[in-house]
């Protein structure tokens, strides 16, 4: 085993202009799909006061687009936080066919609770997450977090605007992909990796800044007691209230999972920002994707499948670890740094993390994988979200 515990802090050194006696917030920008899990970890940023958030940037993912745009200002305006700027990015992914999370979070995203009061789209930024992305990080060079909690689309799009963004971030904190081949989606692929393959590729490729990852089976085997989601939702305050109404499609036992066709079909790859990309390996993935036609059933969440992949069933919002993490260092408390790649090709395997434990794909850079995490520090932010 190739792998290391290590101190989940980078150094880089920024220069800082504010007063020496003023604590220094963290900048984040955060990526998100705004499902259930989105809207947990954005409220958990916003009760920090140490977290200062740049934008909030949307990509297609558990819900069609227009539904992540409505549903991230849902929950600004529960925080009362309308103010942090929300941005439009990409509505489908660079190649494969669109899928989303339904069965889950609902078809909205959010429970499909109703909200007639919603905020409107009108408050949208003019500039599309992309630009700001890219901007937001030039502005702040060395400074800025990047939270990726949804399919990659936006930061694969913005690599390729401005190859020299990694260089300009901080760190960058990524819930997805798989270490064990244990899937969520298909067999062997994670939801925000098998939504876009080629972005995942390419982030975990040119993407050379300090990267952690939150993967899907590091959230299960973390998961948090039913008993604390229910002392936690039964609070009296208005986010408790929202978070308890939203969720509760997905604290229903054993949601049903859809079938994921793995076939793209010539005809949808128009539109599909090709021109953004194509290196040569990326168009070789394709070219062997449109030649197959298989539908993989998803093995239902069963009590024994999640008895397999957890460990033990529990209270699990992906989402809210690579959140937490990055506002607090010291969450994770053991973690292993080993390269990583995304599977284009395979039949069964495409969207599937590789994890390369014995140094083959020899690669520079290396992802830090969390593997265990505090879970009363969990617990605290948690908590503190609803207050």
């Amino acid at each position: 085993m190739f792998s290391l515990r290590i101190q989940l802090r980078p150094f880089i050194s920024v220069s800082c202009k504010q007063n020496p006696f003023t604590r220094m917030k963290k900048k984040l920008i955060i990526d998100v799909d705004t499902g259930v899990d989105d809207a947990m970890a954005i409220m958990v940023a916003l009760a920090n006061p140490d977290v200062e958030i740049l934008g909030i940037t949307c990509c297609h993912g558990n819900t069609p687009l227009e539904n992540v745009l409505k549903n991230t200002l849902r929950v600004l305006k529960v925080c009362n936080r309308l103010d942090i700027p929300v941005y439009r990015g990409c509505s489908k992914p660079l190649l494969a066919r669109k899928q989303h999370a339904g069965d889950y979070h609902g078809k909205d995203g959010l429970g499909d609770v109703p909200d007639p009061d919603a905020p409107g789209l009108d408050l949208l930024q003019k500039k599309n997450a992309v630009q700001a992305m890219v901007k937001l990080v030039k502005d702040n060079a060395g400074e800025v977090i990047l939270v990726a909690t949804a399919p990659l689309t936006n930061l694969a799009v913005a690599v390729q605007l401005d190859p020299s963004l990694p260089k300009k971030l901080k760190a960058l904190y990524i819930m997805g992909g798989n270490t064990e081949s244990r899937g969520n989606t298909t067999v062997c692929g994670e939801f925000n990796f098998v939504a876009d393959p080629e972005a995942a590729y390419i982030v975990l490729d040119r993407y050379t800044c300090p990267t952690y990852m939150a993967t899907w089976e590091f959230t299960c085997r973390n998961s948090l007691p039913w008993s604390f989601c229910d002392t936690w939702l039964a609070e009296s305050t208005l986010k408790a209230d929202f978070m308890k109404k939203i969720s509760s499609l997905s604290r229903t036992p054993n949601p049903p999972v859809q079938s994921v066709p793995l076939s793209l079909p010539i005809k949808e790859l128009e539109d599909h920002h090709l021109a953004l990309l194509f290196a040569s390996r990326v168009i070789l993935a394709f070219t062997q994707c449109i030649l197959y036609d298989h539908t993989i059933d998803c093995k239902a969440q069963s009590a024994d499948y999640q008895k397999e992949i957890t460990a033990g069933t529990g209270f699990n919002s992906c989402d809210v670890y690579a959140l937490a993490a990055a506002i607090d260092d010291t969450l994770i408390t053991e973690s292993e740094e080993v390269a990583v790649a995304v599977e284009l090709e395979g039949t069964y395997t495409r969207g599937m993390m590789v994890v390369d434990y014995i140094q083959k794909l020899k690669k520079d850079h290396k992802a830090i994988i969390m593997k265990k995490v505090d879970l009363e520090k969990l617990k605290q932010m948690l908590t503190n979200a609803l207050k």
